[in-house]
């Protein structure tokens, strides 16, 4: 587990990590959103021991991770600015990554690279962007760590690539329970892979939540009856954003979902239909409850 209690880190005056407390549980995909300046970034490179936090304590498995080598051989982090040695090949990456993690797998190296098609003796310099990135993230996969940290994971994938890469973690986590973090400005890219998510906003964790419960704790109402009615209606359902248009009522319910369904159906309606939001739906909704406006928080994509 991964465990930070008020951790701060500055930059002259400037606060990219602000009193941040989380708990990230083993064997999940922990993914963490937010805009660019948000803190990610700074977040991972404190989380592996590249930074060492201002104020507060970050912990993997109750150990300080930075300055402890120990610790760190069971990470692997694929940063937001890859770095490969001048003139490198992958293979000659892999004899590095080798030397420095004794779990590293050559077979699995072999396997992954025929499988994203590319040439182990070439110059990684050739490499375009997206390949780049593959090249990365094979090599951290093939460290077999416990904890690997990815910073903008599908920046300059294709989407085929992009299934790849999720398929690949998701099999880590299911197989080998991996602890996996990964950050983006995209809540679409981590919708289906994450099963926590966090919103990160001016270095401080605003929102958390495990996906599965987020994305059924809320859902769409569409209902009209033959006779006028108002809100009062509904008296008893945590209800946001009610609207009416002429006898069809919308509005967004937090709570049970067949519970609701029941509790509407009694009242006989003549069109009653549930229907589920997207997560970035959701979160907008969540964020509006305690007083943020989400679209400020994510900006335009």
């Amino acid at each position: 587990m991964i465990k930070t209690e008020n951790i701060t880190k500055k930059f002259g005056n400037f606060r990219a990590v602000s009193n941040l407390s989380c708990e990230i549980p083993k064997g999940c995909i922990y993914g963490l959103i937010g805009s660019n300046g948000a803190g990610k970034s700074t977040f991972l490179r404190l989380a592996t021991g590249v930074y060492r936090a201002d104020e507060g304590r970050i912990t993997l498995d109750g150990e300080e991770i930075y300055e402890n080598p120990a610790a760190k051989r069971r990470i692997a982090y694929v940063p937001d600015e890859l770095f490969f040695l001048q003139g490198a090949s992958m293979n000659r990456m892999a004899g590095l990554y080798q030397a420095i993690y004794p779990g590293f797998d050559r077979a699995r190296f072999a396997r992954l690279t025929e499988l994203f098609k590319l040439k182990p003796k070439a110059n990684i310099n050739t490499f375009s962007k997206g390949m780049k990135r593959q090249a990365a993230t094979i090599l951290a996969l093939c460290c077999n760590p416990e904890y690997i940290f990815f910073d903008e994971t599908f920046d300059g994938l294709d989407p085929v690539m992009r299934n790849l890469v999720k398929n690949l973690i998701t099999e880590d986590v299911l197989e080998r329970e991996t602890t996996v973090i990964i950050t983006s400005h995209s809540l679409r890219e981590l919708e289906d892979t994450c099963d926590q998510l966090a919103l990160l906003h001016e270095g401080g964790i605003v929102f958390e939540s495990d996906v599965q419960n987020l994305k059924t704790s809320l859902f769409k109402v569409q209902i009209a009856f033959h006779e006028d009615f108002g809100q009062e209606m509904f008296a008893g359902l945590d209800l946001l954003n009610y609207s009416k248009k002429g006898s069809v009522a919308n509005f967004i319910v937090r709570g049970g979902r067949e519970q609701t369904r029941t509790f509407l159906a009694e009242k006989s309606p003549i069109l009653l239909d549930i229907l589920p939001l997207s997560l970035e739906e959701v979160f907008i909704h969540e964020m509006q409850a305690i007083g943020y406006a989400f679209d400020s928080i994510i900006g335009e994509e």
